[in-house]
């Protein structure tokens, strides 16, 4: 029972974040104060206080591969999959699907469930995680869908087609003016984003061998701290129960698809890494992660809905607690 004291804490943070909301305390787009301060200053610095404070070795550098393959499979077979329907509907399946919340979930409930080392493997599995859901879902969505970077979908086109129209292209300066604006988009997606920015950093250290000082691990420990209940209000403030059938029928269409890849990870993880079993352990459990919280912050700019994919989190949250549990238990008897 103990090992759901924590989880439990960050599903009533998010729960205390909607019923301020609902009182009045916090206004609705109050919000997007704390998503600045989460994506900018408080995960970048528990990121720095996990390398800073925990040993990262080489050969986990396996385990941030996976999180770069399992964090870019599920968006592309929902682009495939999903050819004739709605490019909101599209995109805000690709957004939702792809990725784990590991910074401000897995990191608490692995060290409730397996404890502190845990968190070293998480974080590494996070280094190849947020090379995606930080940066190269949104690319990949935007760039698949023929969507214009920076400008929210309803803005740029209000229709239900499938597919945005393909500008056409005849002359070959606009041609490569165009190619120049994608490649500064792309640009633009994964190193405007300080989560990914200090992840490169760190790896660049890890590489060159080099450990940072204690008192950089003092300075970023309350970025640490803060980390899950930042996370966790903001959901709180931005979400909103499903307002439509259609918005409940997404919701459940998110959970169809991440419940069966997450457990296909789960197992491709326990079963195939060559690693030591509480490596594979963490791994395995990882997978089974709610939707990653910078979904939240994507759907808001490409999509202006926040609110369901805050619903989306908060959904996923409350299963992952018991498929998680659930999976501890199973592989700490095997």
């Amino acid at each position: 029972m103990g090992v759901l004291v924590q989880p439990a804490a960050l599903l009533l943070i998010i729960v205390a974040g909607y019923l301020l909301k609902r009182v009045g305390v916090f206004g609705p787009r109050d919000y997007r104060v704390v998503q600045a301060a989460e994506f900018d200053l408080v995960l970048p610095g528990a990121i720095i206080y996990s390398f800073a404070t925990n040993p990262h070795h080489l050969s986990l550098l396996l385990v941030s591969a996976f999180g770069l393959f399992a964090a870019m499979i599920p968006p592309l077979c929902v682009y495939a999959a999903t050819r004739h329907t709605p490019v909101a509907r599209r995109a805000f399946l690709m957004l939702n699907v792809s990725g784990f919340n590991l910074g401000s979930f897995s990191f608490p409930m692995l060290q409730a469930l397996i404890g502190p080392g845990a968190i070293v493997t998480a974080a590494m599995l996070d280094v190849g995680n947020t090379t995606m859901v930080a940066a190269g879902t949104v690319v990949m969505t935007q760039s698949l869908l023929r969507m214009q970077p920076g400008v929210s979908l309803p803005d740029q086109h209000p229709g239900p087609e499938s597919k945005l129209p393909k500008a056409r292209l005849d002359d070959p300066d606009a041609r490569r003016l165009h190619r120049r604006s994608m490649i500064r988009g792309v640009l633009k997606g994964f190193f405007g984003s300080p989560s990914f920015d200090v992840y490169l950093l760190m790896v660049a250290f890890m590489l060159a061998q080099v450990s940072l000082p204690a008192w950089v691990a003092q300075i970023s420990k309350p970025f640490s701290g803060a980390n899950a209940f930042c996370s966790m209000l903001m959901v709180g403030m931005l979400m909103e129960l499903p307002g439509s059938k259609q918005d409940f029928k997404d919701v459940c269409q998110v959970l169809a698809w991440r419940l069966p890849f997450g457990i296909a990870f789960a197992v491709i993880a326990w079963c195939f890494l060559p690693l030591d079993p509480l490596v594979r352990q963490a791994v395995a459990l990882c997978c089974l992660s709610p939707t990653a919280i910078f979904a939240t912050m994507y759907t808001d700019k490409v999509l202006d809905n926040a609110r369901l994919a805050g619903f989306t989190l908060a959904l996923t949250a409350v299963v992952s607690t018991f498929m998680m549990v659930a999976a501890h238990l199973l592989l700490a008897g095997i």
